[in-house]
């Protein structure tokens, strides 16, 4: 069964700063060296890039090329799939949304949510406990 991996792993394990970083680096060290076939969304790739990057969420932000290296590290393993929102997308977010009404903060994990949904995904790897919301969802904290 293939998983998903929401941004704020990939954020933790890049900042070293971070009380998280040891746990999400090994997790992410796991994925990638068990060979089990894991999601990375398109809107979590964009989402890791912009933050990895910001001054304002980083102590000390990677580069550009220092955050895309760390993408194209993960993406190049043969057992990772990149996925994104597919030909009728907006009536599975209107399903998603039905009974979790997403609006700020919310909006993103929703967006997500309704990506791995209908991309047949049901496990996402996540810090992130407002994705327990989206009941069809499995969720599993590495972390904890």
């Amino acid at each position: 069964m293939s998983f998903g991996i929401d941004v704020n792993l990939l954020l933790y394990a890049s900042d070293e700063s971070s009380a998280q970083h040891p746990r999400a680096k090994a997790f992410l060290q796991r994925c990638a060296s068990e060979g089990q076939v894991f999601c990375l969304a398109w809107l979590t790739v964009m989402s890791y890039l912009r933050m990895a990057t910001h001054p304002s969420i980083f102590a000390r932000p990677l580069t550009p090329s220092e955050a895309a290296h760390n993408v194209e590290a993960l993406t190049s393993l043969p057992h990772c799939r990149v996925i994104g929102e597919q030909e009728g997308f907006w009536d599975v977010y209107q399903r998603v949304t039905a009974d979790v009404p997403a609006r700020g903060n919310l909006l993103p994990d929703a967006h997500l949510a309704a990506v791995l949904r209908q991309n047949g995904i049901a496990c996402l790897y996540t810090h992130d406990r407002d994705f327990r919301k989206f009941t069809f969802l499995e969720i599993r904290d590495p972390l904890t």
